[in-house]
């Protein structure tokens, strides 16, 4: 019975690890992270409610139990009042684009339900912890190229003809709409925030699951439903994000913001702690050393690219630094987003750069529009 589970506490949750064509040893070697197998891994999916590849709790008195079990038995407790949900909204993950990721798209919302049977979509958002001089990523549809023009050049695997190839850098976010063309790497390091959802539609020759050739008639049926999800409109910019002092040697620095999903980015040095309260679940994920974590009676030290659930209810974190984390959450954006940098000086079309360049055509007024204004 509900009334007999245990409290909740922060979880740390398994992390799926794949290895998928194009990825490496960088989330090893570069971040630190452990336990990983010994061949070469492309994305570990940090907390993931997508069927198939959802979570399980670690440690502790929920031990066991899926992330999915937990969404179902405590929906409030872990998202905070007044929230229902079948799955937890948001997925997290690293990946390593030792060699170039495939170029493809995610539904949005719209498209999902439609095209898709699926109940939401995918927008996912990048941040950039590494990248070799001169990275670039494509992202999006050149301005003028026409659906006709965008389908002939994605036949003759000829993206750099009507996508958008951008600069890359590390500390830079871009926030990636459902139905945008992308692609980034190699020798890129990214932390990706995006819904709960794994639809995706290629539009390339191999599989990125072993490099085996895709067929021609899988290959044109591939290009049909891309066609079918495009944003044309879409033509997202990369972010410094927008800066905040918390404290004495303490920052936080808002990455991205939409109502799909929020990330910042704190770090702190040793004058005072991090501390941080939040009324939604937050994924603090580790980017730097391993720092010490109190929140509510539970303390522990998240090691090197760890991730811990803070469950909604907890209501407070306290990081010791030197510390250098992320927080990734579904926001209530007038509260989490926007009072804050309002209080902090920022004007709202300063806010909007959240996600500027990004909106999205198809799914309800623009993510711009729902991020900040």
């Amino acid at each position: 019975m509900k009334g007999r589970l245990p409290g909740l506490y922060p979880l740390r949750l398994t992390a799926l690890a794949k290895p998928l064509v194009f990825g490496g040893q960088a989330i090893a070697r570069h971040l630190g992270k452990t336990g990983l197998p010994q061949w070469s891994i492309a994305e570990t999916w940090e907390c993931s409610d997508v069927s198939g590849a959802v979570a399980t709790v670690q440690e502790g008195p929920l031990a066991g139990r899926s992330l999915r079990q937990v969404v179902a038995d405590r929906p409030e407790e872990l998202m905070g009042p007044g929230w229902s949900g079948t799955r937890f909204p948001v997925l997290t993950k690293f990946i390593d684009a030792s060699g170039a990721l495939p170029v493809h798209l995610h539904a949005d919302d719209e498209a999902a339900r439609r095209l898709e049977g699926q109940p939401n979509g995918k927008t996912e958002a990048w941040h950039i912890l590494d990248a070799a001089p001169g990275a670039t990523a494509l992202c999006g549809v050149r301005e003028g190229v026409t659906a006709h023009e965008l389908r002939t050049a994605l036949e003759a695997q000829e993206s750099d003809r009507v996508l958008r190839r951008l600069p890359v850098r590390a500390g830079r976010t871009v926030h990636v709409p459902g139905g945008t063309p992308h692609s980034f790497g190699p020798a890129t390091l990214v932390h990706e925030i995006e819904q709960t959802s794994d639809i995706q539609q290629h539009a390339m020759r191999w599989n990125m699951e072993d490099g085996s050739p895709v067929g021609d008639e899988e290959f044109a049926a591939n290009l049909d439903m891309l066609m079918r999800q495009v944003d044309l409109a879409s033509r997202p910019e990369f972010t410094p994000g927008l800066r905040i002092a918390a404290g004495d040697g303490v920052e936080r620095v808002f990455l991205t913001a939409s109502r799909h999903f929020a990330l910042e980015r704190w770090t702190a040095g040793t004058a005072e702690p991090l501390r941080h309260a939040f009324a939604t679940a937050q994924i603090l994920t580790n980017v730097g050393a391993p720092v010490r974590v109190r929140s509510g009676a539970w303390s522990g030290e998240p090691g090197r690219a760890e991730t811990v659930l803070l469950p909604a209810v907890l209501g407070e974190v306290e990081v010791t630094g030197p510390a250098d984390v992320l927080l990734g959450y579904l926001p209530g954006l007038d509260r989490d987003v926007r009072a804050p940098l309002l209080a902090a000086g920022y004007a709202l079309p300063v806010i909007r750069s959240l996600t500027a360049g990004a909106p999205s055509t198809r799914d309800g007024g623009g993510e711009r529009d729902q991020a900040a204004g």
